[in-house]
């Protein structure tokens, strides 16, 4: 056999998405050159690792089995590159970073020293809500996860980053005064709730189950600046993390009502899967978080 390494890494990209021209987008190449590739890869083998079935294409059994020997093997080579890199006294590689929505809030400020130090670290970080981020981690398609609930199900390690205030906020039209409300009152108001599958909501949802408050959501959205824009346009109130409003609240737009039992505390915590083979890059950013975090959170997060 005579494969190559850039073989192994499209026909590895097409066992994941299932899509020549899907792979053929992610690799900036044409659909020609990536069939021509895994052409000549399957030429390799006495069995064949795909099928096509009208006109998708899946990935046999056997393929599947390569797909994954090709995953050890480019992990091995992209180590081997780094180590080589290391002894020159240079950190390379990428880092995946998968964070629910309101962590982009926060996730800048930890890791931009970090990358200005370390020119040679390409990041790719994923903005997206809580049930996505767990699912990456879960299947092995990230580094690291940045969430303000840890789950249950997954074995992880953390580090605990900074903490997560949630409070009840309205527009400043809204007629609440600031005056300290019994929480009953969220059963008097019109309450705006993130989607199903969001931290947020979840932590949301777990205070009022915990109070006895059954209540219905009048409008459910699908992102955190969505919520925060119905909320300014006086469309209803919401329970959100301060970290995402404080601008809101400094420029008039906002106004936190006071509430019992409010704000709702939890943390931010950058986890991986304690079964995760770190890489250098990635032990290299766990160590410098470990190190700085009190220092970020005193230059970028004081009150």
């Amino acid at each position: 056999m005579n494969y190559t390494l850039r073989q192994l890494q499209i026909f590895y990209e097409i066992s994941k998405n299932e899509s020549i021209t899907q792979t053929a987008e992610e690799l900036h190449l044409s659909q020609p050159a990536v069939s021509i590739q895994l052409k000549n890869f399957q030429q390799q083998f006495e069995f064949p690792l795909t099928e096509t079935i009208g006109r998708k294409l899946y990935i046999t059994d056997f393929g599947k089995e390569i797909a994954q020997a090709a995953e050890r093997i480019l992990l091995e080579s992209e180590n081997i590159d780094q180590r080589v890199k290391a002894y020159k006294g240079q950190l390379f590689g990428k880092l995946k970073i998968s964070t629910v929505s309101t962590g982009k809030y926060i996730i800048p400020y930890y890791l931009s020293a970090f990358l200005r130090e370390n020119p040679g670290v390409e990041l790719e970080l994923d903005v997206t809500n809580k049930a996505r981020v767990i699912e990456s981690v879960e299947n092995n398609q990230t580094d690291f996860a940045l969430m303000s609930v840890l789950p249950a199900k997954l074995q992880l390690e953390h580090i605990e980053l900074l903490k997560n205030d949630l409070f009840l906020v309205g527009s400043t039209k809204s007629v609440l005064d600031k005056n300290l409300y019994s929480n009953l009152i969220l059963k008097k108001i019109p309450l705006i709730y993130r989607e199903q599958g969001s931290g947020t909501r979840y932590t949301m949802e777990k205070y009022l189950d915990k109070n006895s408050i059954d209540i219905k959501p009048r409008l459910e959205l699908t992102s955190n600046e969505a919520v925060k824009q119905a909320v300014i346009a006086d469309l209803g109130l919401s329970i959100m993390p301060y970290i995402g409003i404080k601008n809101e609240i400094k420029l008039g737009l906002l106004k936190i009502i006071p509430v019992k039992g409010l704000p709702i505390t939890t943390s931010w915590y950058f986890a991986h899967h304690k079964s995760k083979n770190l890489s250098p890059v990635a032990r290299a950013l766990k160590a410098y978080l470990t190190q700085h975090k009190a220092e970020i959170e005193r230059t970028y997060f004081s009150a």
